[in-house]
């Protein structure tokens, strides 16, 4: 077989997985229309999460704080508790996915800001549900790698968290795989 027949097939395969991985992200999440970001805005306890490498480090303890910065802006400050004890950090921003499209997809990114150019230091960072009074929320990437329950208040009762983890579930998200996080 020669060298341009073997470079063509892999290609075509390669093309192809990266049109499979546009199109599941294209079929996108069901969001909430639109959110108030200043009530957003604030601390969030992390209830249970998607495994995923970032978090890889933290044992329990973990949250979010969001501040509004000017324009569409937000600094993103995640904490956490390592096994050690020690607590960590990441601070990074948020901003809107789309300035035509609804203010509940966002993208954030922790990578230092002179590479913000760059579009692949920006992950997803959808609100596909939102108590009306901002005390709970369930956010999502499009490829169902990501999923965290999110809460005002460090504990969530089991009826609320078992509805958030349905709705997750009606969109494609392997839920049997959640971790529950620890605090205090």
């Amino acid at each position: 077989m020669s060298k341009k027949i073997v470079a063509a097939g892999l290609l075509v395969l390669l093309t192809a997985l990266i049109v499979k991985a546009e199109r599941k992200e294209k079929e996108g999440l069901r969001v909430v229309p639109s959110v108030d970001l200043p009530r957003y805005a604030g601390l969030w306890y992390e209830v249970a999460r998607l495994p995923n490498r970032f978090e890889e480090k933290c044992a329990g303890d973990v949250r979010a704080e969001y501040t509004l910065k000017g324009g569409d802006r937000i600094r993103v400050v995640n904490r956490c508790r390592k096994r050690d004890g020690r607590r960590t950090e990441a601070v990074g921003e948020a901003k809107r996915a789309d300035r035509r499209g609804p203010n509940s997809r966002l993208k954030v990114r922790f990578a230092p800001g002179f590479l913000s150019f760059l579009p692949f230091v920006w992950g997803d960072y959808q609100i596909i549900e939102l108590a009306p009074d901002y005390t709970h929320a369930l956010v999502g990437a499009p490829d169902r790698k990501y999923l965290w329950v999110l809460a005002r208040t460090p504990r969530l009762d089991e009826a609320t968290y078992l509805r958030l983890l349905e709705a997750a579930r009606a969109q494609g998200f392997d839920v049997s795989r959640m971790i529950r996080t620890q605090h205090g």
